[in-house]
């Protein structure tokens, strides 16, 4: 068998998710033409190509799609095992506080739950910080880490593995046109006002959260920004937007106004532990593998 590189393997799973050169780049902290170097290495051992890369797209071949998915499981057991190693060697204890947005999901807080019971020296407390400050209580040092949508690509912070993956759900009002709708295609999502996320999250966030186009090219309107999802759920219970929401936090937020309609076409929303590199603790390394156990 060929000698694997993990960096090959890292960079390969970093580019699935991003179908981007230069945002992989970004959150792997190399060069593009380091990405570039990489992929182009792990293909001559594979002996065919995983990309289809265009000046427009890149695109998993079928090759490509079953190795991700071969490799996936494989290279998180493996990274796993490497924390497991090195949070042993340093011991968890002390308290973790960890921001969240709106909801933590059932699989998130049995995660945490799980966690406690691994190392009951270490205290974990969540605290709610809003949907348009996502980073903020991070690097203001209010809390160890965060919990936000995936994926993000700030330059101080480390960003762990994805998890609770979700379907997308579209939330309206139930005077919307798609209210009586069973399920919506990503491509109609150019028929409605999408609520936008205010600032100081950063642009590229605010993008991936709410689109600007559908994966077809279509432009979405933007309407109105909110700080917070109690903010956004009463600008879409008036019929002045809608957003996209994964199905747990959706449900959550369930009001007798509004609408949640199934939506086809789009990835599933993801969630990651984020926190500040200058703050690089076992006890944040063993929550992150919790949460993606």
């Amino acid at each position: 068998m060929p000698e694997l590189e993990t960096r090959e393997l890292e960079c390969f799973l970093t580019l699935c998710e991003e179908l981007h050169f230069g945002h992989a780049a970004e959150r792997l902290r190399v060069s593009q033409s380091r990405v570039s170097q990489l992929l182009r290495s792990l293909e001559r051992r594979i002996g065919a190509r995983l990309f289809e890369r265009t000046s427009r797209r890149v695109r998993l071949t079928p090759l490509g799609e079953r190795f991700a998915a071969d490799l996936r499981p494989a290279y998180d057991a493996l990274r796993r095992s490497v924390e497991q190693a090195r949070i042993g060697a340093r011991g968890v204890e002390g308290v973790l506080r960890v921001g969240f947005s709106g909801f933590l999901n059932e699989r998130v807080t049995a995660a945490i739950g799980a966690f406690r019971d691994r190392h009951p020296a270490c205290e974990v407390e969540t605290v709610e910080h809003p949907l348009a400050d996502p980073f903020g209580g991070v690097r203001r040092g209010e809390v160890d880490a965060a919990i936000v949508p995936a994926p993000v690509r700030e330059a101080d912070l480390v960003a762990g593995p994805p998890f609770s993956k979700e379907p997308q759900t579209l939330v309206v009002s139930g005077r919307h046109p798609f209210a009586g709708r069973e399920s919506v295609s990503a491509e109609d999502l150019a028929d409605c006002v999408l609520v936008g996320i205010a600032e100081p999250a950063p642009r590229y966030w605010r993008d991936l959260q709410v689109p600007a186009v559908t994966p077809g090219g279509r432009p979405v309107a933007r309407g109105p920004e909110v700080s917070t999802l109690q903010e956004a759920m009463s600008v879409i219970a008036v019929g002045r937007g809608a957003m996209l929401l994964c199905a747990p936090t959706a449900r959550y937020h369930g009001r007798p106004d509004v609408v949640f309609v199934p939506v086809t076409g789009l990835p599933d929303s993801t969630l990651t532990l984020v926190w500040h590199r200058d703050n690089e603790i076992a006890s944040l390394r063993a929550l992150g593998l919790a949460l993606t156990a």
